[in-house]
């Protein structure tokens, strides 16, 4: 039998004071909540390690991810980074600031503008994502390669189930 971990003493406890419920969900979705937890102290400090907020690396990871010539218009920025439209140039302002995005006019259309990935930026979120990928390769030391699939393919159902 595998060791107890938080979790199973936690539902242990709930069993005892309340065995006409099931905790099934419980099991499942406070290891969730607590992976969560981890894996967001991971993501910090990989970022740290980079010089990259994590606000920073959504908006640069959304630009290298369009591929060339890395740049998209805030409505598209809008979109994958699920902000407002204020806190949006908000962030642009900061990341030309630092020297990590430029602006331009859209030339399909005078009054729009396009965002750009500048080398800085580029040298930035790839030194971020090879971080991130290190330090979540570390949280996934104990699990192999196919667990990793069967868990990636559980997980894909239950987010999908959610409409995400």
């Amino acid at each position: 039998m595998p060791p107890e971990d938080e979790v199973d003493r936690i539902v242990a406890a709930w069993a005892r004071e309340r065995n006409d419920l099931d905790f099934g969900p419980l099991e499942v979705l406070s290891r969730v909540d607590r992976l969560a937890r981890h894996l967001d102290r991971a993501r910090r400090a990989a970022f740290d390690e980079s010089d990259v907020e994590p606000w920073e690396f959504d908006v640069l990871s959304a630009l290298r991810r369009a591929g060339e010539p890395y740049e998209l218009s805030p409505k598209t920025l809008l979109q994958q980074t699920l902000v407002s439209s204020g806190t949006m140039t908000n962030r642009v302002d900061r990341l030309a600031a630092r020297g990590f995005v430029g602006r331009r006019t859209d030339p399909k259309d005078g009054r729009g503008i396009l965002v750009s990935l500048t080398d800085a930026g580029r040298i930035a979120v790839d030194a971020a994502i090879a971080d991130l990928l290190a330090a979540e390769r570390d949280i996934l030391t104990g699990v192999s390669d196919g667990e990793q699939d069967q868990l990636s393919g559980l997980l894909r159902r239950l987010i999908l189930g959610l409409g995400d």
